[in-house]
């Protein structure tokens, strides 16, 4: 192109460049600056995959309140424009790592969303790190209602107490046994 056909392309291209965006003609999303610049913003990772509610309680007979935050959990996951495709409900303590349901759940790399109703539903403690695992393999995790209330912190206390104590007298009970055995193989035999 010779000198005047050029400027009247690049004149060209500039009115596009200025109108698209005043028009929401841009195929990409665009934030203006108070200075008039546009700037074409990233869109937010969407996780691919499935999106699964995950439900707990701690005791079976609290079935019906398990039934409940299904229900829940479902409609807050419909509220925020998300279909859920499973259901994962287990009956276990937050305290408990070894649920089998859950373990399947976070392993599957085709689930894209974890939504959970209350952070202690998914476990007790350590929520935090979970969430940033799942971050990092471009997952997500969505806690429909992320208060804690002060009977969920005294609850916690209470579990963590009591398993400390079950373990920690479940352990001198066994030490105890053995140290009876022990005792009882070793010492003098009794005639009989």
């Amino acid at each position: 192109m010779k000198g005047n056909n050029s400027s009247h392309f690049l004149q060209g291209i500039s009115a596009i460049v200025s109108e698209y965006p005043e028009e929401g003609r841009m195929p990409v999303p665009v934030v203006q600056t108070p200075s008039g610049t546009w700037l074409v913003t990233e869109p937010a990772p969407q996780a691919a995959g499935r999106v699964v509610a995950y439900c707990r309680v701690s005791s079976g007979d609290q079935k019906a309140d398990l039934e409940r935050q299904v229900a829940r959990a479902v409609q807050g996951a419909t509220d925020q424009g998300l279909a859920v495709a499973d259901v994962v409900t287990e009956v276990g303590s937050g305290l408990n790592g070894r649920r089998r349901k859950l373990h399947r759940l976070l392993a599957d790399p085709g689930v894209g969303t974890i939504v959970v109703e209350h952070r202690d539903r998914l476990a007790r403690f350590g929520v935090e790190h979970l969430e940033a695992a799942l971050s990092a393999t471009g997952r997500r995790l969505i806690v429909l209602d992320p208060a804690e209330s002060a009977d969920d912190l005294v609850r916690d206390i209470t579990e963590v107490l009591t398993s400390m104590c079950a373990r920690l007298y479940g352990r001198r009970s066994a030490k105890n046994r053995v140290t009876r055995a022990v005792a009882v193989a070793t010492g003098p035999e009794v005639a009989g």
